[in-house]
């Protein structure tokens, strides 16, 4: 079975290899259109699912794995910061508070389409205003969902769920999805 990724994401293509040894990279190119009227599990789903079917439609013989990862916090969902102020000003809201990551996956194959969700609650560290000018001039969070990897050290105090789902790809979630197209 040939398996493609449709994630140009360096850390989603590190995961995936835990699961999966031999795949294709084939990031999605379409503009994510966001509903912020959906429910967040809704959209990271939809997103997920969007990514899929653009890189299923030109390999239809493949097994497609799309993800996308959605950051919510009180009421708002968090994308990626515009800019080095915009990562800032986000670190700054989330400091010593918590919020909820959300990943949609979607996994396509010419027999099945299956799509579903993680999420996981996350608390931050308080972040003094130095540490923030440091991370984000370092310009680790300009390409991430809620401006922050959880792999990089000092900023979350603890999470509850998939620590996997955070970084992007949720192992357990799409072994499983995985496993279940196969049948």
């Amino acid at each position: 079975m040939k398996y493609i990724l449709a994630s140009a994401s360096p850390r989603r293509r590190e995961l995936l290899s835990q699961i999966i040894k031999n795949f294709e990279v084939v990031p999605a190119t379409a503009e994510e259109k966001v509903n912020l009227a959906m429910f967040p599990e809704k959209m990271a789903c939809a997103l997920a699912e969007h990514k899929c079917d653009e890189v299923f439609e030109s390999h239809a013989d493949a097994t497609v794995i799309g993800c996308d990862t959605v950051v919510f916090f009180e009421g708002e969902i968090l994308g990626k910061p515009k800019n080095r102020s915009d990562a800032a000003a986000t670190l700054k809201r989330l400091s010593g508070r918590t919020h909820y990551v959300i990943t949609g996956v979607c996994v396509r194959n010419k027999y099945k389409k299956l799509i579903d969700f993680d999420k996981t609650e996350v608390k931050f560290n308080v972040l003094s205003d130095e540490f923030i000018k440091i991370y984000t001039d370092g310009g680790s969070p300009l390409d991430k969902a809620g401006s922050y990897g959880i792999q990089d050290g000092g900023i979350v105090k603890e999470y509850f769920g998939s620590y996997t789902n955070v970084v992007g790809l949720p192992v357990t979630l799409v072994r499983k999805m995985i496993n279940e197209v196969r049948e």
